[in-house]
């Protein structure tokens, strides 16, 4: 089978995020910023069509999506598996907020997320594994196609990690942060392999700024 081109971008800005708040499963809106990123969006795929678009269920996911899908008059698609993580007890915070709480667990977090996860947080495993399993899904049903997936910050990290070998707990290092409505571009191929997906380009701006 022909592989498939995922354009990946993380959903715009929210309240929580221009604070550096975790927002998790927690269904928080867009800010006027996050609403013109993914106009942005739109006009970034009117000028590099795809054929077909698929969003995490949760409304910030849904409206960084909407002005690119009317564009396109495509509908979408929503994967329960592409929502973002939970943050368990830091849902809504900072992580500065959170050491000065607990520094012991936030330094080990900061060691290793993944051993060390938030107090009730997702598995970041698990994350990964659903995540990475949701754009196999995707692109085995768009072969040859050019699929724009609109998700979030850390599950996004976790699974290009895991798609690409990378140990999970080195996300944050190696992946830092994946700007809002900026793309991220994979080739997936369709083989059934679980080694065979290439990164083409990181955190590419959808619109140059003047």
């Amino acid at each position: 089978m022909t592989p498939t081109t995922l354009l990946l971008t993380r959903h715009g800005q929210t309240t929580w995020h221009a604070e550096n708040r975790y927002a998790g499963i927690s269904d928080v809106q867009l800010t006027d910023t996050g609403r013109a990123q993914a106009e942005a969006l739109a006009r970034w795929a009117t000028a590099h069509p795809v054929d077909a678009i698929w969003t995490s269920p949760l409304s910030r996911a849904v409206a960084t999506a909407d002005p690119a899908c009317k564009a396109l008059a495509l509908t979408p698609h929503r994967d329960p598996d592409l929502r973002e993580c939970d943050f368990g007890t830091v849902e809504g915070r900072t992580l500065a907020e959170f050491e000065a709480e607990n520094p012991h667990a936030a330094q080990a977090f900061r060691e290793d997320p993944v051993a060390h996860p938030f107090p009730g947080a997702e598995d970041p495993r698990r994350a990964a594994e659903r995540g990475a399993a949701a754009l196999r899904r995707i692109a085995a049903a768009h072969p040859d196609g050019r699929v724009l997936v609109v998700a979030h910050n850390t599950l996004l990290r976790l699974t290009l990690c895991t798609l690409l070998k990378i140990p999970a707990r080195e996300y944050r290092r190696v992946f830092p942060r994946l700007r809002n409505a900026a793309i991220t571009e994979v080739l997936m191929n369709n083989d059934g392999s679980d080694g065979t997906t290439a990164l083409l380009s990181l955190n590419v701006p959808c619109e140059e700024k003047p």
